[in-house]
């Protein structure tokens, strides 16, 4: 079924989006606004928002949602950096994973990427399986220092041809000039046509995602989905406005204790950027 969906991204010019949380008032706030617009996404947790949600329970809350509002929503181990912890998620039950080895030289990366795609797929032939080439930097959060973009961070498309034939990988992630985060200086600048040069050299039958797109443009975005882009990766911007709303109702509702009525304006904050970039992506409606 997610295949299925992927498969359309490109045959229909959009892309799914891909927001990561680690309470159940940011997944509410994710699968509220898909379901406002009936829109399929993928909702992710990283190595460190699965120690705090949960693997167990990340997996149950993604269940329960789907089964309350009956809307493709996928589960992503977002990120994960060592085996141990791809087969502790492929273990419990995620969807998908990000078996992200970029660290690693090139040789390496393909070895662990590929060690993680075997283990993945005796376990649960449908899963999705998605490795890291090149390196995108930063991290999630504000960033006020100068991030400078390196020739030799971008993924080369040979590499990324060979890379996705020896691991057998479902999905890619490039290094084309994105960065991790919201920067406020930077040379960030995506790539466009090294996009379409990477997406010509792994083929149709694998998609690529574009992370760090948070504090991009609209049509930064518009232009990478064009050139080959199926899945968008938000994460920073839903936190932004999560704890800058946050802020703002402790300070107006001194009074209150009832943590449900605090945390709601910031659920509306986080649906309010969910909602932009899943019209912006041109996911709307496609269920």
């Amino acid at each position: 079924m997610i295949k299925d969906y992927l498969k359309r991204t490109i045959e229909e010019k959009w892309a799914l989006g891909h927001f990561n949380f680690s309470e159940d008032e940011a997944l509410r706030a994710i699968v509220q606004a898909a379901f406002n617009l009936k829109a399929p996404i993928f909702v992710g947790t990283s190595e460190g928002e699965r120690q705090h949600v949960g693997l167990k329970e990340a997996v149950y809350l993604a269940k329960a949602f789907r089964e309350e509002f009956s809307i493709p929503i996928f589960l992503n181990a977002d990120h994960t950096k060592s085996f141990e912890n791809v087969v502790a998620a492929v273990d419990a039950g995620y969807d998908a994973i990000l078996a992200d080895f970029s660290a690693l030289p090139f040789e390496e990366n393909m070895k662990m990427t590929k060690q993680s795609v075997e283990y993945a797929k005796s376990k649960n032939p449908d899963i999705i399986v998605e490795g890291e080439l090149g390196y995108v930097r930063g991290e999630s959060k504000i960033q006020k220092e100068i991030i400078e973009i390196k020739a030799e961070d971008l993924t080369k498309p040979e590499e990324a041809g060979q890379f996705v034939k020896e691991t057998g990988v479902d999905m890619l992630a490039p290094a084309v000039g994105n960065i991790h985060g919201i920067v406020t200086k930077s040379v960030e600048s995506i790539d466009v046509s090294r996009i379409g040069d990477i997406k010509k050299a792994i083929g149709k039958n694998v998609y690529l995602v574009l992370h760090g797109g948070s504090g991009l443009s609209e049509s930064d975005f518009k232009n990478a989905i064009d050139a080959g882009i199926s899945m968008v990766h938000i994460n920073t911007e839903i936190r932004v406005a999560f704890t800058k709303t946050l802020r703002k109702t402790l300070e107006e509702m001194p009074e209150e204790t009832t943590p449900y009525k605090i945390l709601m304006p910031s659920i509306e904050a986080m649906k309010k950027v969910i909602e932009e970039k899943l019209k912006i992506f041109g996911s709307v409606n496609k269920i």
